[in-house]
């Protein structure tokens, strides 16, 4: 009865007699057999009992399960026509027998001929499938290392994935930039915290995507504090001043025009400040290793942003000095401002560069120190 049609098995006269299309039908439950070198049906875990009354009586509709790996993919389709549940979409014997034909290539081919045939199909499916694995191995890893870049600088992650110890740099002149929000802390209490991390990814997502057209590289972000840094892991010369000056320029441009989204009508307002001079980094740390920088550079440019105002970029005597170097860039003298813990300075505000058409925001008038909005 197994491999008997499922219209035979509903009818006893039938059953009795035999059809042409309950044949072809058989001769499917037998390609099976060949394919899978098992009894029919044998992986629906059923009983011959079961499978008979399934048969009778769908849905659902049950026959073998058979894998496409478990023949040529004609010899699957072949068998799938020859068990349709309507009889006279079953092929004709001839049509079997043609597309069999096919298969040999219209050879008459012996066992050996055709056994050895499978094996080099199976082999070149083979190399198709180690080629794939390869490729999708490749990719893979290029998704790695873009993460692994992203989290350190290029030359730090190479040298840490060969197992190479990373030894802390000196850069004689490096230019670093830092800025934070006016007012965050009012900002963060009048939002919902979900809030606040949505305004600071739609705020350092669009610095991000800034910072990859200049020659600088992020060092981290610390709640509204963005740091970065041109000059090093690289060395460029004496472009680092340029670099950071006019990256904090079109950040200033950017944040002009940018909007909170929970509260479209309150203006962001950034607070730059840049600081030349050198500096040591390194790769501190084994889990969630952290490229860091150290030495008074880092505080400097740290208090240059803490004692600027909104809507300005303060900038120190010493990145003046190597703006004036380059050339182009627009400063004024905002006067000696004391500097927490390192005494009187000179400092100055960057207003402009020669050639930059981005329209920069109007920054809010300066009332003796209260520059933390």
């Amino acid at each position: 009865l197994l491999w008997s049609a499922p219209e035979l098995l509903r009818d006893p006269n039938l059953l009795q007699r035999g059809t042409e299309k309950g044949d072809i039908y058989a001769v499917s439950i037998i390609f099976q057999e060949v394919a899978l070198r098992t009894e029919p049906y044998s992986t629906t875990g059923l009983t011959p009992e079961e499978i008979v009354r399934k048969l009778k009586k769908p849905p659902p509709l049950i026959r073998p399960s058979v894998t496409p790996q478990a023949g040529p993919p004609l010899f699957i389709q072949i068998m799938k026509q020859c068990w349709s549940e309507m009889p006279e979409m079953r092929p004709h014997v001839d049509e079997i027998y043609d597309q069999f034909k096919k298969l040999t290539g219209g050879k008459k081919a012996n066992i050996v001929d055709t056994m050895f045939k499978m094996l080099e199909k199976y082999s070149t499916d083979l190399e198709d499938i180690v080629a794939e694995r390869t490729m999708q191995l490749e990719e893979e890893k290029k998704k790695t290392d873009q993460l692994l870049f992203r989290m350190l600088p290029s030359t730090v992650a190479e040298s840490l994935k060969i197992g190479r110890t990373v030894e802390a740099e000196c850069f004689d002149e490096v230019t670093i930039y830092f800025s934070d929000i006016v007012g965050f802390t009012t900002i963060s209490a009048m939002s919902t915290p979900m809030q606040v991390v949505d305004l600071l990814n739609d705020l350092y997502s669009m610095f991000d995507a800034t910072i990859n057209n200049h020659d600088v590289y992020k060092v981290e972000t610390i709640g509204d504090a963005y740091m970065v840094v041109s000059g090093l892991p690289i060395r460029n010369g004496n472009r680092h001043a340029g670099e950071i000056a006019t990256l904090a320029l079109v950040l200033l441009s950017q944040c002009g025009k940018f909007t909170i989204r929970h509260m479209p009508h309150v203006p962001l307002r950034l607070r730059i400040g840049l600081h030349t001079g050198s500096c040591v980094a390194g790769v501190v740390g084994l889990t969630m290793p952290r490229f860091c920088l150290f030495g008074d550079t880092v505080n400097t440019a740290s208090r240059m942003e803490s004692s600027g105002a909104a809507f300005r970029v303060h900038i120190s005597e010493a990145c003046k000095t190597a703006l004036d170097v380059l050339g182009g860039f627009k400063t004024e003298y905002r006067g000696q401002i004391e500097l927490k813990g390192k005494g009187m300075h000179n400092t100055y505000w960057l207003v402009g560069k020669e050639g930059f058409d981005k329209e920069l925001p109007e920054p809010p008038p300066l009332v003796g120190d209260n520059t933390h909005g």
